[in-house]
């Protein structure tokens, strides 16, 4: 019971209402106090008009008067004389004299506490202010004790009946809140718990009937999420389907592709001055789809294998990305530049290098041609002490907002239309694989630059 929601608001509950009744109770029991005082100086206002009614009074009617009004002597002062109006014999000294004209909350409480604290019966005087203003004053001596079992008995009945009130509050509370709050909670959880059992059934999916706004809102919070998760499930089994398919062509196009690769030797063998030229340029694009089969047929098994780490010349990499684009421009007017130092070699995998820099390019050379408007790529790098630094800028109209929010996500960050995103999704793991970062450095109406990072040493920039 301790554990659950319903127990704990259950005792909290009680407690709280039992703390009200409690503050309810300290100035209670000192207004008993306070009205049981002013009941006996009342009673004693009243025996004492028969004196002065009749200034002889027999002592047996005096007695009677006194004990009737519970006290023991009676002081009425009119006109600023002091009179023993009732008067008996006291078994003991006065203890203490309380004064109930203008005392305060405070100190009633104070006396109450008091009077419930002491246990030894005593005699106090009382003073107070006569009814119907008979006079100035008021004064008698009375006992303790009655006093003191009338506040306890009064006490307790308080502290029953407070008892009561508040386990009736609580269960009343507590069949509201678990109606109003812990049954729709429990929904909940039976709807998450439905969910998990089958995460692809949009049937599963929660519909948000709480009439509560709070619980409502964590209904249309579950559901937001339960939707994005549905359909990120989907878009996995969807992508799993396509990777093998995709490694299925791989292996067919990698077979393909070495039969091609066997006919080039032949080619580099002809003594025409094109086919001279041309043929290396063949045998080198053969050889990167070969290898690109490969990997892909390797990332289909496991993950994008790790690089091979060498020494390469980045400025011939660089003029074998822009050589095969300037073949693939067609009538667009794009130009290319390359800004990389003769003497500027990297330690990274070649064959992957080739592969990012040259989606970057491809990916400017579309993104100007769309527009039907002439345009620049420059490939630039720069030697610092701790890393290289390489980027490709373009003067094309810039990434949209969406293709910014999800640029390096498979299938979501495609810039243009038709577009998959795995290229950039690859390039960046092509990238993190030496080490290093692929990001966006700007983009806008005047163009777009990628910048990849690589660390020299142990990998630290």
């Amino acid at each position: 019971m301790f554990r659950s929601l319903s127990g704990r608001l259950l005792i909290l509950t009680t407690i709280f209402v039992m703390l009200a009744e409690i503050l309810i109770f300290v100035p209670s029991i000192a207004r008993f106090r306070e009205e049981y005082m002013m009941n006996r100086l009342q009673r004693a206002q009243i025996a004492s008009l028969t004196l002065l009614a009749n200034d002889m009074i027999d002592p047996e009617l005096e007695a009677e008067l006194l004990r009737t009004a519970e006290v023991f002597n009676v002081v009425l002062r009119r006109d600023e004389v002091r009179q023993l109006v009732l008067s008996s014999p006291m078994p003991i000294a006065i203890k203490g004299t309380y004064d109930l004209r203008d005392a305060s909350a405070l100190v009633l409480i104070r006396d109450a506490f008091l009077q419930l604290a002491d246990s030894q019966d005593g005699v106090i005087r009382v003073i107070g202010a006569p009814v119907q203003d008979a006079g100035q004053l008021i004064e008698i001596t009375m006992e303790t004790a009655p006093l003191r079992t009338a506040m306890l008995d009064y006490g307790i009945r308080i502290l029953i009946l407070s008892a009561v009130i508040s386990f009736i509050t609580a269960f009343l509370l507590f069949l509201a809140m678990r109606a109003f709050l812990l049954k729709p909670i429990k929904g909940v959880v039976g709807h998450m718990q439905n969910y998990a059992l089958a995460p692809e059934d949009a049937r599963r999916i929660i519909t948000p009937s709480a009439g509560v706004t709070e619980v409502r809102e964590a209904e249309e919070a579950l559901m937001k999420l339960e939707t994005e998760l549905t359909q990120a499930l989907r878009q996995k089994e969807r992508l799993a389907q396509l990777g093998q398919a995709v490694s299925k062509i791989s292996h067919d196009l990698r077979n393909i592709l070495t039969s091609a690769q066997l006919f080039t030797d032949r080619i580099e063998m002809s003594e025409d001055p094109t086919v001279k030229r041309m043929a290396p340029k063949l045998v080198s694009s053969i050889t990167r789809a070969v290898h690109l089969c490969e990997s892909t047929l390797a990332f289909g098994k496991a993950e994008e294998p790790g690089p091979t780490l060498t020494v390469v010349s980045l400025g011939h990499i660089v003029d074998d990305v822009v050589v095969s684009e300037r073949l693939a421009v067609g009538d667009a007017k794009i130009g290319f530049t390359s800004h990389i130092p003769q003497d500027l070699t990297i330690r990274a995998d070649p064959e992957q290098i080739y592969r990012v820099l040259a989606n970057l390019v491809r990916n400017a050379r579309q993104a100007i041609a769309a527009t039907g408007e002439p345009g620049h790529i420059s490939v630039t790098a720069v030697d610092h002490p701790k890393y290289w630094c390489v980027e490709v800028h373009d003067s094309g109209p810039g990434l949209p907002k969406k293709a910014q929010e999800h640029l390096f996500t498979a299938f979501r960050g495609g810039a243009r239309k038709g577009g998959s995103g795995l290229g950039l999704a690859i390039a960046a793991e092509l990238i993190r694989g030496h080490g290093g970062v692929l990001e966006l450095a700007e983009t806008g109406a005047s163009g777009t630059v990628f910048k990849i990072t690589l660390p020299k040493g142990d990998g630290t920039f």
